[in-house]
C-alpha cells in the first residue's frame, strides 16, 4: 500500500511538473524516474541495515566494551543465582569452579584441570 501510494503521489508530481513545463506527461519517463527513485531509496535504506546488522555482529564478536557486557559482572550474577538457588551446594559448586578457574580481567582460564574431567592424557 505504501509503495502504491508513493508512486501515485509520484505521478501528480511528475503530471504537474510537465504541465509546468508545457509538455504533457508521459508513461515512460515517469515509470523510469520512478523506478530510479525507488531504487536509490531501497539502495540506501537496505546498505544502511546491512550496516547496521553485520557491524553489531562484529562488534559483539570482537567484544565491544559498549556491545557486551564486562564477564566479571555477568559471573557475579551467575555466582549470585546459584548461591540463591542452590544455597550451600551452588556455594560448592562456585569453589569449584573457582579453584579450577582463574576469576581476573574478565576471562576465566582454566589453570588445571576440572575435578570432573575424567580422561587421562
Amino acid at each position: 500500500m505504501s509503495i502504491g501510494l508513493h508512486w501515485l503521489f509520484g505521478w501528480f508530481t511528475f503530471v504537474d511538473d510537465a504541465r509546468e513545463h508545457g509538455q504533457t506527461a508521459e508513461l515512460t519517463p515517469y515509470l523510469m524516474v520512478m523506478g530510479r527513485d525507488t531504487f536509490e531509496n531501497w539502495q540506501s535504506e537496505f546498505l544502511q541495515l546491512l550496516w547496521q546488522v553485520v557491524g553489531l555482529a562484529y562488534f559483539l564478536y570482537v567484544g565491544s566494551p559498549s556491545s557486551k557486557e564486562n564477564d566479571d559482572r555477568m559471573e557475579a550474577k551467575i555466582d549470585a543465582l546459584l548461591e540463591l538457588v542452590g544455597k550451600e551446594r551452588g556455594l560448592k559448586l562456585v569453589e569449584s569452579i573457582d579453584a579450577t578457574h582463574l576469576r581476573r580481567d574478565g576471562h576465566a582460564e582454566i589453570h588445571r584441570e576440572p575435578p570432573y574431567v575424567t580422561e587421562t592424557k
